[in-house]
């Protein structure tokens, strides 16, 4: 199989909903640049550790930036968070929990397990777009990483 492209947004969400506005509110304030899609934490995993159906991808390839939903099939996002934090390799990944939750507990735990943010999805989808496209631009152009 064919190496993918790099990619500099891993958007883990399982809601075809949630997708497309996030992935709209990206595209209006031009921080398309190359977003990734996974619907589970096991894929998710599998795409950050290369294995699975990603095994074809190297370890050094890292995203710039994770987006990441705490309430997931197969893995919850607590458990990915952990898994990436915990690894020498990709504990540097900036990962950033964007969520429904509000709850004091996911937000104690997600920072707990090395989130580097934790943003509630606001409920106006406007709202949603610029705090996204914030996000965005942030973490893609305004934030040096470590490597």
């Amino acid at each position: 199989m064919a190496h993918l492209d790099p990619v500099d947004i891993l958007l883990v969400e399982d809601n075809p909903y949630d997708v497309e506005l996030i992935l709209r509110g990206l595209e209006q304030h031009n921080v398309t640049n190359k977003v990734r899609v996974v619907k589970d934490g096991a894929e998710a995993l599998d795409f950050i550790f290369c294995t699975g159906a990603y095994a074809h991808r190297t370890i050094g390839d890292t995203p710039k930036v994770v987006l990441l939903d705490l309430k997931l099939p197969k893995i919850d996002g607590l458990e990915v968070l952990q898994r990436i934090k915990s690894d020498e390799r990709t504990k540097v990944i900036p990962v950033i929990v964007l969520t429904s939750s509000q709850e004091k507990r996911d937000i104690v735990e997600s920072y707990r397990r090395g989130a580097n943010s934790y943003m509630v999805k606001p409920i106006e989808c406007d709202q949603l777009f610029r705090c996204v496209a914030e996000l965005g631009f942030y973490w893609l152009v305004c934030n040096k990483p470590p490597c």
